[in-house]
């Protein structure tokens, strides 16, 4: 066995991937549109890497010591795994040529599906607003090592003269995260074929050290969650496995070092497991993990990888606090400790600098990527040298934070007062069957009722008006008209496509949670600040800084003058307190149940003002619900606690008779249906299409009593679904559950879609929903 390459003093474990300016996105979307080839996608792929390199390396991160990780992905990283082991599922597998590789529009279609070909389903990447896309395996699916991006990828970056650490989905975490193919034996899971897939990535890791690498990463964050399918102990059984034929059967110099990282979470159980094999280095979250307090057998001949830096939040660290943690970190008996991130950094924008008018004490407060590799290199500094040779940026850390601490509007005690007087009644309704026939009178709805989610399209034309306005282009009087332009189209478009409850589109809204954080007091929002969530989109959180309080009325006049252009009833469209904080990056310095009372006083405000205006249905968007579900199952009954009273907190001022909706998409809800009963919505709508309707079996498996709109088109594609397929799943509904508690909907909003597929799409779902009901 070779002598072990010395593991980095820092690093992270990942960096974001779609370019400062959404590079990455306009060239993938140029090409699915037509408008360039798969060669110019290409271009702009290598020059973004090749700029991720040169900026780590700016930044501190030496180029020579696999410090720098590379982990681009054109799409999902989830996906990137099932192209590099072959696995496709069968309906695409015209599309793989015969050396067993997939082209970037093969790739891209594998991911965003055909015709009647549905794309791989799609969910949440642990706790986070990352979509992955979810390997289909079955007892017949073909493993083989086809898919070379990753050797591509670092063979070009050592041509540069940068020796990178490439960064891969573990075996375990992918299995573990995949779903049995339809039709498999009811005892059959992905995580049996794991012996059948470990030759694969052993023949990757061999193609790697042939091309010159000395660590690579493989991520497994799989290990820190008891919220997948697999039994723990299996999991945990499968991890011996896996890495005693990865780390010890291949032993070095046949494959590169390895580093397994495990964000997200505690790595718990699995550390001395991990421990026990002959893996180099391991990666512990020490954001949302802990440290062993003794020292664990078999780490003595590894590099523990301290992830200390939040590399899931955009807080500036405490680095003097951090630097304890990493000195405290001997008594586990660590061969050699390293500093790195929690996660990888592609939760978080590119850089503070692009934020120029975000307010400079609020912008001093802040680290986002590029900020948080030179905490990354600071505290590596500090750890190998000592800490008078980091002094100064110890003593600016600890000014940044304690000017977080006392600067106005952090505290403020009028809020503090309400949310500390509470009462249990504010958390409650009266009963579902009284509001159930007073709802019934007042909407005169037949069965199957439809409607969408809320947003509309954003046409071009829309957002060059509020980029206009923006400007100071178009005054206040001219955006309004404009955006009452639209609405009125909107409001056209559903009468003419016959839907019983409508929307007005939300033409006037950029994102579901920043048009609430423009409004509210506590919240900043960024110009350039962009994540990805999924694919080529991504998203701006706003940044939750102090206590929250609503100064006047957000949606009421948007939703009236809607109301007064129709006599069918207007839904009002809120963003509920849960997924407002999941898709901001909120503070850190007071419980998450506090923020959220906060948030959803404001929201209580708003809706009582809703209600007073005479809007008779009031929806409260939820979800990212089961996003934020802790991985680990003992700190589940208190996020459901808080979450759930934060949703009622909202909603249960009203009257009866004012029907409350919510919508919950893009996780594995079965998990919470308890938690999905208490909010005590009389409607909600969840995403299905994608996953075939696999909710409606938890739905009536828990004798949920209230209304529900399982999704019948999955917008999160580009397929107009035919009546056919919408009819299957409408009619797999009826049998499932109650006539009187279905309601027809998508699975999502329609901003990010077209007209010339949302229009089509709609049409159908009327013509299936009619040809159901005439069964009736």
């Amino acid at each position: 066995m070779s002598e072990t390459p010395q593991f980095p003093t820092g690093s992270v474990l990942g960096y974001p991937r779609i370019g400062p300016r959404r590079e990455l996105k306009k060239a993938v979307e140029a090409f699915w549109a037509g408008r360039s080839t798969a060669d110019e996608v290409e271009a702009t792929a290598a020059a973004l890497r090749r700029r991720t390199r040169e900026r780590l390396v700016e930044l501190g991160l030496p180029k020579d010591t696999a410090a720098i990780p590379s982990a681009f992905s054109f799409y999902d990283q989830v996906l990137d795994a099932t192209a590099v082991v072959g696995a496709i599922p069968a309906r695409f597998a015209d599309l793989v040529g015969e050396d067993g590789t997939l082209d970037l529009a093969a790739y891209s279609t594998v991911a965003r599906g055909r015709g009647d070909d549905l794309p791989l389903e799609m969910t949440k990447w642990f706790d986070t607003n990352y979509h992955y896309l979810v390997p289909e395996i079955g007892p017949e699916t073909t493993f083989s090592y086809v898919g070379t991006r990753p050797v591509a990828e670092f063979v070009e970056a050592l041509a540069d003269g940068v020796l990178t650490r490439p960064v891969i989905v573990g075996p375990v975490t992918y299995l573990a995260l995949a779903k049995a193919t339809e039709g498999a034996p009811a005892d059959f899971a992905p995580i049996d074929r794991l012996h059948d897939l470990l030759p694969v990535y052993a023949d990757l890791l061999r193609d790697l050290a042939a091309a010159g690498a000395t660590w690579v990463q493989l991520d497994e964050p799989a290990l820190v969650s008891e919220s997948i399918d697999v039994p723990v102990e299996r999991l945990l059984a499968a991890t011996a496995d896996a890495y005693r034929v990865l780390a010890t059967e291949l032993a070095r110099p046949q494959r590169p070092a390895l580093f397994v990282a495990a964000p997200y979470g505690d790595l718990g159980a699995a550390l001395p497991v991990l421990a026990g094999t002959d893996v180099e280095a391991i990666g512990l979250d020490l954001v949302k993990g802990t440290a062993p307090t003794e020292a664990v057998p078999g780490l003595e001949s590894k590099t523990l990888v301290a992830g200390v830096v939040d590399g899931h939040n955009i807080w500036r660290a405490d680095l003097d606090a951090k630097l304890q943690v990493l000195e405290q970190l001997e008594v586990i008996g660590a061969g050699a400790v390293a500093v790195g991130t929690s996660t990888s950094l592609f939760h978080v924008p590119h850089d503070t600098a692009d934020e120029p008018n975000l307010d400079p004490t609020l912008r001093s407060w802040l680290a986002f990527a590029d900020q948080k590799v030179a905490e990354v290199v600071t505290l590596a500094e500090g750890l190998s040298e000592g800490r008078e040779a980091i002094h100064e940026q110890l003593l600016e850390a600890s000014d940044a934070v304690a000017s977080r601490r006392s600067a106005p509007g952090v505290v403020r005690p009028e809020v503090r007062e309400r949310t500390g007087g509470l009462s249990d009644d504010a958390f409650a309704r009266g009963s579902f069957d009284e509001r159930k026939e007073a709802q019934a009178q007042r909407l005169n709805l037949p069965p199957l009722p439809t409607t969408t989610i809320g947003s509309f399209p954003q046409t071009p034309e829309i957002r060059k008006a509020r980029a206009a306005h923006g400007k100071g282009e178009l005054t206040d009087e001219q955006y309004v008209e404009e955006m009452k332009a639209e609405i009125r189209r909107v409001v056209e478009l559903q009468e003419r496509i016959g839907l019983d409850v409508l929307v007005h589109g939300e033409p006037e809204r950029n994102d579901m949670v920043q048009y609430f954080a423009e409004n509210l007091d506590g919240f900043a929002v960024t110009e350039n600040g962009w994540v990805q969530s999924y694919g080529s989109r991504c998203t701006r959180p706003s940044i939750l800084w102090g206590d929250v309080s609503r100064p006047k009325p957000i949606t009421v006049d948007w939703t009236t003058y809607t109301q007064s252009l129709t006599s069918k009833p207007v839904k009002g469209m809120l963003t509920g307190p849960v997924t407002i904080l999941a898709w901001s990056f909120v503070r850190d310095d007071q419980p998450l149940r506090e923020t959220a009372n906060q948030v959803a006083l404001a929201l209580r405000d708003e809706i009582t003002d809703l209600e007073a205006a005479g809007i008779a249905v009031i929806q409260v968007d939820e979800p990212a619900l089961r996003e934020l579900l802790p991985l680990r199952a003992a700190d589940h009954a208190d996020y459901l606690d808080w979450s759930v009273r934060s949703f009622r907190l909202a909603t249960s001022g009203v009257r009866p008779d004012t029907q409350i909706h919510t919508h919950l998409c893009y996780s594995e809800f079965g998990q919470i249906m308890g938690a999905i009963d208490g909010l005590d919505a009389d409607v909600t709508s969840i995403e299905a299409a994608r996953s075939k309707m696999e909710i409606v079996e938890d739905i009536a498996a828990a004798g949920y009593p209230r209304a529900v709109g399982p999704g019948v088109y999955d917008i999160h594609s580009p397929r107009v679904p035919s009546v056919e397929e919408i009819t299957e799943l409408l009619t797999g509904a009826v049998k499932a559950i109650a006539l009187d508690q279905l309601w027809v909907n998508p699975d999502c909003g329609l901003k990010t879609r077209r007209y010339d597929e949302t229009t089509p799409s709609l049409e159908h779902m009327l013509v299936a929903t009619q040809a159901v009901r005439a069964t009736l």
